[in-house]
């Protein structure tokens, strides 16, 4: 379809829109809604991202903990269809106080983890993240243009400002949730031991079924006492949301508001038809991919296999705390380095981790190399995380809902393939996979970059 058709359809992609929100007059309230939004994800994803990387090491058998994961994200990519007009009826505020308790709703299911109670709520869960996504990114764009308007500011300085600030909260989560599980399995350290004989690394393969056997399964007292901790901590998030967010209307055309609900619904495909959209979606879907890796892969085959469980959480700590630094550091230098530099600093690390993963046999000799390798993820994983957010949204200003929806949806994409194909295809495997898909993610971005500064007129000065 040509931009013309889209337009017809979306609406004009000029980056100056007609606003349909409350400007909030005075700039303090604007940081109090971003801590808010940032301090409430942060205490959500605590308890779930930690759960993430725990799941393929503690429920392990018959593949249920990737399973469930696997069924997260697929259910996911279906809620990232409906998100739009599920936000459009809910409005931003209400949509991510009832998604987040679909997360409080799975850590639940953990207590006692079967396929017919964790997976009905994954389910849930799925169905639950799309429309937080897409509402969480509505609300930081919507706010940061608004924040644009007041200060005199560059709308895309403000984007990634905003970005860095919620970024750098919201991977802090895997600090602090990792740090729990540490502390509390670190008492349930000594029902492991070492894995003698197994095949860890990139040669690990699901055919030799030999990863973790040697270790005892956590006590059910102990994993009780970490599922309370993420339980209240899920609630909390909830409250916040509830109680400190001030309502936020999107950004969009007042014509929008009347449309019906068969057009809210196809917005994330219309979208699709953009070139600025579809080019970018190699690049969604490997953030998905690289996330997938670090939680289920390197969790399981490299540090579980060589260490025991109790050993996750320790590293993990290293990947979120780079992560969450990476993320506010970026979130400021992108105005003066430009962010297609910084999208090469993320492909050039993740890609020489990948060469050095499937050169390496991991060994307790070299437990320094877990902590460098998880850390320099963190540091890629910042870059796709702030820069693709905060490019869609200086792509798409007017178009908030149906454009994060994408974004999610084909991240989502990535996570459910990464988690289906785990139980079957060896490390190395996927590792080549992972690195294929950057390499071809990374020359359609550069496409997109060329297009918008040297073809498409409306974008010259972005």
């Amino acid at each position: 379809m040509e931009d013309s058709e889209t337009d017809a359809l979306l609406g004009s992609p000029s980056i100056n829109v007609i606003s349909t929100s409350d400007i909030w007059p005075h700039k303090g309230k604007y940081w109090k809604n971003l801590l808010a939004l940032s301090v409430a994800f942060t205490f959500n994803f605590t308890a779930f991202s930690s759960l993430q990387n725990l799941e393929s090491s503690l429920n392990r058998d018959e593949g249920l903990g990737l399973a469930s994961l696997s069924v997260i994200y697929g259910s996911l990519i279906v809620s990232c269809l409906i998100a739009p007009a599920i936000i459009r009826t809910l409005g931003l505020k209400w949509t991510m106080f009832i998604a987040i308790l679909s997360y409080v709703i799975f850590t639940a299911a953990n207590y006692h983890a079967t396929f017919y109670t964790l997976i009905p709520a994954s389910v849930l869960l799925g169905f639950g993240a799309g429309p937080l996504w897409a509402s969480q990114g509505a609300y930081l764009t919507t706010a940061a243009i608004n924040y644009a308007e007041i200060t005199i500011e560059l709308q895309e300085t403000i984007i990634n400002r905003f970005n860095g600030v919620f970024l750098m909260f919201f991977q802090s989560s895997q600090v602090w949730g990792n740090l729990m599980s540490s502390l509390i399995f670190h008492k349930d350290a000594a029902n492991h031991v070492h894995p003698i004989g197994n095949t860890c690394g990139a040669h690990d393969c699901p055919s030799q079924n030999n990863t973790g056997n040697s270790f005892a399964p956590t006590e059910k007292n102990v994993k009780d006492l970490l599922l309370s901790v993420y339980l209240a901590s899920g609630v909390v998030s909830a409250l916040i949301i509830l109680l400190l967010l001030d309502n936020l209307l999107p950004r969009a055309r007042e014509s929008i508001e009347s449309d019906g609900l068969s057009k809210r619904l196809l917005s994330t495909v219309h979208l699709l038809k953009e070139y600025r959209m579809f080019l970018m979606v190699p690049l969604m879907i490997y953030s998905g991919v690289e996330q997938a890796y670090i939680a289920g892969d390197f969790t399981k085959s490299f540090i579980s296999c060589t260490f025991g469980v109790q050993m996750v959480g320790y590293v993990m700590i290293a990947y979120g705390l780079t992560d969450a630094v990476s993320s506010l550091i970026l979130g400021r230098i992108e105005e003066y380095v430009g962010r297609i530099s910084l999208f090469i600093l993320g492909a050039f690390t993740q890609l020489g981790l990948i060469v050095v993963m499937l050169l390496w046999v991991p060994s307790p000799d070299y437990e320094w190399l877990f902590f460098l390798i998880a850390a320099l993820w963190g540091l890629g994983d910042a870059v796709w995380q702030t820069q693709i957010a905060s490019f869609v949204g200086v792509l798409f200003p007017e178009h908030q809902e149906p454009a994060f929806s994408n974004y999610r949806l084909w991240q989502a994409l990535g996570f459910t393939i990464s988690f289906a194909y785990s139980n079957y295809l060896c490390v190395n495997v996927k590792l080549y996979l992972a690195g294929a898909l950057l390499v071809t993610s990374m020359l359609m971005y550069g496409t997109v970059e060329y297009k918008i500064r040297h073809i498409d007129v409306r974008y010259a000065e972005i």
